[in-house]
């Protein structure tokens, strides 16, 4: 699978017209080496690059995925809608059969809005929040992404509990200003911020389980106490499902921890593998946006009536048999997971992987695996970079970062992972 003459021809022709050639800097291959891989087309779990070359997908465009690549239902779908037309700027049946499909799933969203984008969702329902508690302050966590919005594009200063820096240029000090960042995985601290400060904060946002800094499984009495905590002073617990909502079950991660959040975002795999994102909750907090309440919030191709088809059809499909789909997608989990880390054992190899239901992070380090942002090791992506570049030479796509997760889909059959294993040991018996 040398032959990649393609795909660099559309890479330098991609430079001299997109910055880096790419319109999300992690596709950019900056951190594992090497030129981006451009794709042509996808099936199941499989994707072919622009040279022809064919590879096991474990990025599934970043987690929507979850039927695989052109599901027949899903591009069905598309196609039927978008022969009708591709965007009305107005209401459509679409919409209203997907939002009664979320809603009558998910058992703490009585309302959802439907946007454009996981980092529109995750911006509106932070808006929403402060509109209905008169307060400006939100608190977030070290590690946890939640979109490119200005005022959480923050990191976490030199002391345990600050308000968070700017981590990107172009965001002001003043916007980073209404935004406090804490430590993921410690009771204390967040309890003392919230004594402090609790009745000034108008939300705590957490991704379900933080996937963008690995895989960052967080025990559920902390997950709890943040949810105690927020209701002893008045502010909304904001659950970002934008990677976990119904990948984890139609809960999402709010039933894998046993908590009920005020509001909750989405985005992945409500599209079926299409733009979009969406926020939800209580019939009391929803009214309060516009045109029922003073919370403005607007999109034009917000409820997309494409989109919206693509989703319903996804979710109809993930949702038939009883949950039958998050059994296998575990069963999945399970056997990758087990498969990966018994190369490692075999191979003298302190590593481990981390894992919650279809989402796996390899723990390319010595130790437990890391709660919290600041456990993991700088060696990992040295590590990593190394172990990218050669399996994707076998045939085997992951994610161009570190710190990203790798998805399974239902496309994922045990002969592809059991291949994959196979694979994962050949290069580790070369690394080593």
């Amino acid at each position: 699978m040398s032959d990649r003459s393609r795909s660099r021809e559309l890479y330098h022709r991609a430079c001299r017209v997109m910055p880096a050639g790419v319109n999300s800097p992690v596709r950019a291959f900056r951190s594992v080496g090497g030129d981006p891989i451009f794709y042509e087309r996808g099936s199941g779990c499989h994707v072919v690059d622009a040279d022809g070359n064919r590879y096991v997908d474990y990025v599934c465009s970043w987690g929507p995925l979850i039927l695989g690549h052109a599901h027949p239902e899903v591009v069905e779908a598309v196609r039927t809608t978008a022969a009708s037309g591709l965007s009305f700027g107005a209401p459509c049946r679409q919409e209203v059969e997907l939002a009664e499909l979320v809603t009558s799933a998910v058992p703490h969203l009585e309302m959802v809005r439907f946007v454009s984008s996981g980092t529109e969702a995750v911006m509106s329902a932070i808006r929403l929040a402060r509109g209905a508690t008169g307060r400006d302050l939100v608190l977030k966590f070290d590690g946890c992404y939640h979109g490119h919005a200005d005022h959480l594009l923050v990191s976490a200063g030199s002391g345990l509990a600050t308000f968070g820096t700017p981590s990107s240029a172009g965001v002001p000090e003043s916007f980073a200003g209404h935004t406090a960042v804490l430590p993921l995985d410690d009771e204390n601290a967040f309890k003392t911020l919230m004594e402090h400060r609790g009745h000034e904060i108008a939300a705590v946002i957490i991704e379900g389980v933080p996937a963008n800094s690995g895989l960052l499984i967080q025990r559920p009495e902390f997950m709890r106490s943040i949810r105690d905590e927020c209701t002893n002073y008045g502010a909304l617990l904001i659950l970002d499902e934008v990677i976990t909502g119904f990948r984890l079950g139609t809960n999402g991660a709010a039933g894998l921890y046993g908590v009920t959040p005020d509001l909750a975002t989405y985005g992945k795999v409500i599209g079926g593998g299409m733009p979009v994102g969406a926020y939800g909750g209580s019939r009391e907090l929803m009214e309060q946006l516009s045109p029922l309440g003073p919370v403005y919030q607007a999109g034009t191709l917000s409820g997309n009536p494409v989109t919206m088809a693509a989703g319903t059809a996804a979710l109809r499909s993930l949702l038939t048999n009883d949950g039958s789909a998050y059994e296998e997608l575990e069963r999945l989990g399970a056997r990758l997971e087990m498969g990966l880390s018994r190369a490692m054992q075999n191979a003298g190899l302190p590593w481990s992987v981390a894992r919650v239901g279809s989402i796996l992070w390899l723990v390319l380090q010595n130790g437990k695996a890391p709660r919290r942002f600041d456990e993991i090791q700088t060696q990992t992506a040295d590590i990593y970079a190394g172990l990218h570049s050669a399996l994707l030479g076998r045939g085997i796509s992951l994610a161009p970062s570190a710190y990203e997760v790798m998805f399974v889909s239902l496309a994922h059959d045990d002969t592809v992972i059991d291949e994959t294993v196979g694979t994962f040991e050949e290069v580790l018996g070369e690394m080593a």
